[in-house]
């Protein structure tokens, strides 16, 4: 096995290679698109209306590559995207701009360890400050200069909720964008079959954003988002490894395909 950016007992791939994770990918992508020049970006220069899960696929490829793959590996991926943002501009934003590149990542990150923490196992605090020391790695290779990271993991919760207060607003763009995440147009499902998605997308939201967003919460639904919290840990916990997590301890990805946060 090549070595990777990460050895294969550190926190950074103990938490990534939990599938389950994959239940906060609506939180990631509503939290993105509540920044209303990330929402430009995604709408403008991506299919995302179109096929907007397949954002979804492409962020978890692109950090399987980095986190789990061989040095090559990452850095071919990085290099990938990177490329892409390098022709995504617009009237009031670029790809490249290191502050749209942190608030990405910072959903990424943030959205990881709730996750994490929610279906699987609370982290000690010394876990989570590793965790978070580790993701700067990856967001250094997708152009964030390591300065503009907020220092300790206490300035960085400290700098999510700072952006959800102040800085992100939820405007027709992102509405319109947002239904598409909650209620994917996928195999011609009934919208139905979506609800217990919608119900811990909104669940794992800040509830300033869930308001924002008019996503329904009321005391069915978040009854149903507690028996949801409770339900699921149990299953992870008893869910073989064969299963419940990829890649498998010990195995490096190699990833071919698109690397990108909005093409």
């Amino acid at each position: 096995m090549r070595p990777g950016l990460y050895a294969d007992d550190s926190i950074t791939r103990r938490v990534n290679r939990e599938n389950v994770l994959l239940l906060g990918g609506g939180r990631a992508l509503l939290m993105q698109l509540a920044h209303p020049q990330v929402a430009a970006g995604v709408d403008e220069h991506s299919d995302f209306r179109t096929r907007p899960m397949y954002r979804l696929r492409r962020t978890i490829r692109l950090t399987m590559a980095i986190v789990f793959g061989d040095r090559e590996t990452a850095m071919a991926a990085a290099r990938r995207v990177n490329n892409v943002h390098a022709r995504v501009k617009g009237h009031d934003y670029q790809a490249l701009d290191p502050d749209l590149l942190l608030w990405v990542h910072a959903t990424l990150v943030d959205t990881a360890l709730m996750t994490y923490e929610t279906f699987v196992r609370r982290l000690e605090a010394g876990q989570r400050e590793d965790f978070y020391q580790e993701m700067k790695l990856l967001g250094e290779l997708l152009g964030i200069p390591r300065a503009r990271f907020p220092e300790t993991i206490r300035d960085f919760e400290e700098y999510v909720a700072m952006n959800v207060a102040e800085r992100l607003r939820v405007d027709e763009r992102s509405l319109e964008l947002a239904r598409l995440v909650v209620r994917p147009r996928l195999l011609r499902l009934p919208g139905a079959v979506f609800v217990p998605w919608e119900v811990i997308t909104a669940g794992l939201l800040p509830a300033s954003l869930r308001e924002q967003y008019g996503l329904t919460w009321g005391k069915p639904r978040e009854q149903l988002f507690g028996l949801l919290t409770r339900a699921l840990p149990k299953l992870v916990a008893v869910t073989p490894s064969v299963l419940r997590v990829w890649p498998l301890p010990g195995h490096n990805v190699s990833l071919a395909g698109d690397f990108s946060f909005t093409a």
